[in-house]
């Protein structure tokens, strides 16, 4: 049996002068051909993908925290992010959480066997970055004084 899946919809324009009705239609209509349930719509009127503290999205976040919804739908990736570091840290925390995630337009759908590997590799990606990070922290002081000690 095919349970019905609670669905938050995000998206988002960068200027005034663009609008959201066709992201959002696209996504009702699709959402309907699944037959899913819209939990709620997350909208980022005038926002660039660059900045990540839209309002928005960190409501988004702090109800996928809380698993209000089992799945996110975004029209296209760059709706969500234009950072790759910051889609994949937000992907990764929604496949933690337990959230699949469709992007309509990429065909990138999380909830398949294909997109659970796609998520795996974000997840791998994230956690090499992470490793990476804490390499450069931890050998920072190190550099520092290795610097200091060369004559110059």
């Amino acid at each position: 049996m095919n349970q019905s899946k609670s669905v938050a919809i995000y998206t988002r324009v960068s200027t005034d002068k663009q609008k959201v009705e066709m992201q959002l239609a696209e996504l009702r209509e699709y959402v309907q051909r699944a037959n899913w349930k819209i939990y709620r719509e997350f909208i980022d009127n005038g926002y660039s993908g660059k900045n990540t503290a839209r309002p928005a999205l960190g409501e988004m976040m702090v109800e996928a925290r809380r698993r209000k919804f089992d799945l996110l739908l975004v029209l296209k990736l760059d709706r969500l992010s234009r950072s790759l570091k910051d889609l994949i840290t937000t992907l990764d925390e929604l496949g933690h959480l337990g959230i699949d995630f469709i992007s309509y337009d990429n065909k990138i759908d999380t909830s398949s066997p294909t997109g659970k590997l796609v998520f795996q590799v974000i997840g791998a990606v994230a956690e090499f970055e992470r490793n990476i990070i804490s390499e450069r922290v931890e050998s920072w002081p190190a550099q520092r004084q290795t610097k200091r000690q060369t004559p110059g």
